[in-house]
């Protein structure tokens, strides 16, 4: 059976989502689609805005066949490691090829750009040159690939694509990649027909009329129970003043935890804290990773511990789904899991404590109701 690997998050599901999945069809009408998906937490260190199960159902209606969660250890993390994550789970189900949006829509130039950022020791040199020079980690590496390949990527699809290729290269996976031109403008706030997801969370959060650019069918999902980031600002707030150190988190390094500290006292949401606090070193994105890192209490000790997916876990499927399941399960190198038991794997258990706090700022009733689908509501079956 034909097998093409999605990655996403789906933040909200949108146009160009749906346009992506129909040139995936148009081009291989009778394969697999397995996607491999964040759940409540995203790749920039954000609350999604619909809960992981939400989401899983909108995949299935949107065509997709078997949808796996990635868990919160890559999920939340720099595009490297979520890359990581994400692609040697396709690899481990045997999945044919990933196809993911490129602005670029080149696949020869990521390629080049992925082997020299693998290969090349000037690279190397000239990103620790730039570094000292003040530049961020990202603006270095953007430079030291001009300097050498004379080709310049800053947009955010085609730099997480060659962190998809940098992970197939470096260990050897059989799976191969496409491209599929984006559309849209990954950043942009403008509300058009290709509208960005970064866009739509905009508009939502201003209670602003979303209908003309989403999928019909997505559209009745994102009328309530949205989460939104400010809406956990207090939990952090707590957090940080009941907490005597916060080096221990992940990504908190000297000086930044004294900074958050004196900074929360004066901030008066999420978005105001960040600014107070960021600079060169600290991007916005990377402070918001850091700010995830305390909120959920992911310890350095516990990213050091879990660098390996050590299973794979199922959201949702649909019945062509299902009959690739059976067909790759005999050869599975990792544990499928399907149905929780009470020896759970300390990634996967994490991964639970992450729902009860994604889940706090929801009504009693709905609380109790999204923590016991880890436990009740296994998958959901599509048609």
């Amino acid at each position: 059976m034909e097998s093409i690997g999605i990655i996403a998050e789906y933040n909200p599901f949108h146009n160009g989502h749906l346009y992506h999945l129909e040139k995936i069809r148009e081009k291989y009408p009778a394969a697999v689609i397995v996607l491999v998906m964040s759940g409540n937490f995203t790749e920039r260190g954000e609350v999604s805005l619909l809960d992981k199960w939400t989401k899983a159902e909108i995949a299935l209606k949107a065509g997709i066949d078997l949808v796996i969660e990635l868990p919160f250890p890559f999920a939340t993390q720099s595009a490297d490691f979520f890359s990581y994550g994400a692609i040697t789970i396709l690899e481990k189900l045997g999945v044919e090829r990933v196809i993911f949006g490129s602005e670029s829509n080149s696949i020869d130039d990521l390629m080049l750009i992925a082997k020299t950022q693998l290969e090349s020791e000037d690279f190397h040199h000239l990103v620790k040159v730039y570094s000292k020079l003040g530049e961020n980690y990202p603006t270095a590496l953007s430079n030291a690939l001009y300097d050498i390949t004379g080709k310049k990527i800053t947009t955010p699809n085609d730099l997480l694509g060659i962190s998809y290729l940098k992970t197939i290269i470096e260990n050897g996976y059989h799976i191969k990649a496409e491209t599929i031109k984006r559309m849209d403008n990954y950043h942009s706030k403008e509300l058009n027909r290709l509208a960005s997801a970064t866009a739509i969370r905009e508009a939502l959060k201003n209670n602003q009329d979303i209908k003309p650019y989403v999928p019909a069918f997505v559209y009745p999902y994102l009328k309530n129970n949205l989460h939104f980031q400010e809406d956990y600002f207090l939990f952090l707030k707590y957090k940080v003043l009941t907490e005597e150190n916060l080096d221990g988190y992940h990504l908190v390094e000297e000086g930044i935890d004294k900074k958050i500290k004196k900074e929360i006292l004066l901030a008066h949401s999420y978005e105001d804290l960040i600014t107070r606090i960021k600079s060169k070193r600290y991007t916005y994105n990377r402070l918001q990773r850091v700010l995830n890192s305390i909120l959920c209490n992911f310890s350095k000790e516990k990213a050091k511990n879990w660098r390996e997916v050590s299973y794979i876990r199922i959201l949702g499927f649909n019945k062509q789904g299902q009959v690739y399941l059976n067909s790759i399960k005999k050869e599975l190198e990792l544990p499928l899991i399907s149905k929780m038991t009470k020896n759970k794997d300390p990634m996967l258990a994490f991964e639970i404590e992450a729902s009860r706090i994604y889940a706090l700022t929801m009504e009693k009733e709905k609380q109790i109701e999204l923590v016991e689908k880890e436990y009740k509501n296994q998958f959901f079956r599509g048609e």
